[in-house]
């Protein structure tokens, strides 16, 4: 069986092919050739916690889970282990990377069907390891011109503006505020720790898509009531996941701004109908994301 580590994971997997991968299984859910079973949680009386999520690929021949643990004090740690749909053992993959990097793919592929073709300008709402692939993918799919980014901490947005304006050769700012990063943006993300909403309603503008990638927690949410009500065309990654996880939409939903029958999936990968709808992608983060991903780079791996 072979062990891959986050350093082969980073090497192996490029931004454009995990996008192509994420879309790719997708697809095969949709054609009945794969199968997702949503994130479960264990938690432990020390405070630690076991999360688990399974998928299987026939199209790719891949089958797996992945597992991670979490506490306060020793961190997260995650891993991808791999099979082929036989039963066989292939791989035990170091997976915070993957994860990382799957996780904005998945954003990409909605921002590819749901944002303005045009869309120039990105507004980033937080600037920490998830923000990094966030806006690299989305930079993938539409012709980014510019970014700007809050978080709470200046030094950190300042630090995230230079590093990611080296990486991807467009104009990233760092602003004095959530607002001031959303105003007159073609795509807003969201990629925050927050418990309670960073992004209101009354900032959003006609034709603006919202990715929201931060929070997997029924009490966490970075999107108001009010964001949620205004989005005309609202897509998940998974229903059944987000009626479980996805605090964003529960509390909305709860307070009468829509409901669950007007969630449709990403998999469906439905465009947006008008120029100037509100789109909103609310991403969990799914196991059969993390085998499409985890397939590949077995295969790069292997031919190395």
């Amino acid at each position: 069986m072979l062990s891959l580590t986050e350093a082969q994971v980073r090497e192996l997997l490029p931004m454009d092919r995990a996008i192509e991968l994420v879309e790719a299984g997708l697809r095969h859910w949709t054609a009945g050739r794969a199968e997702n079973h949503p994130r479960r949680r264990l938690q432990l009386g020390s405070s630690a916690m076991l999360h688990y999520m399974t998928a299987v690929d026939l199209e790719t021949g891949y089958l797996g889970a992945k597992l991670y643990t979490t506490h306060p004090q020793t961190g997260a740690h995650f891993y991808v282990l791999l099979f082929s749909t036989d039963g066989t053992p292939l791989a035990s993959i170091e997976a915070n990377a993957l994860g990382q990097i799957r996780t904005g793919a998945a954003s990409g592929v909605a921002t590819r069907y749901l944002a303005r073709a045009g869309a120039q300008v990105v507004g980033l709402i937080g600037s920490g390891f998830q923000a990094q692939t966030q806006l690299e993918a989305v930079a993938r799919v539409r012709p980014v011109r510019e970014a700007r980014v809050y978080s709470r901490s200046e030094e950190n947005r300042r630090r995230f503006a230079g590093e990611m304006q080296a990486k991807l050769g467009v104009a990233v700012r760092a602003v004095a505020s959530a607002a001031e990063a959303v105003r007159g943006a073609g795509i807003v993300i969201t990629a925050t720790n927050a418990r309670d909403p960073v992004l209101l309603g009354d900032w959003l503008e006609p034709g603006m898509h919202v990715n929201a990638a931060g929070s997997n927690h029924p009490r966490r949410r970075e999107l108001d009531t009010a964001a949620v009500g205004r989005a005309g065309l609202i897509v998940a990654d998974s229903v059944e996941q987000s009626r479980m996880e996805s605090g964003d939409l529960i509390a909305a939903f709860e307070a009468g701004a829509g409901g669950w029958d007007q969630v449709q999936e990403l998999r469906d990968l439905v465009r947006r109908e008008r120029d100037d709808q509100i789109t909103l992608f609310k991403s969990n983060g799914l196991a059969l994301e993390d085998i499409a991903v985890a397939g590949y780079v077995y295969e790069q791996a292997t031919r190395t």
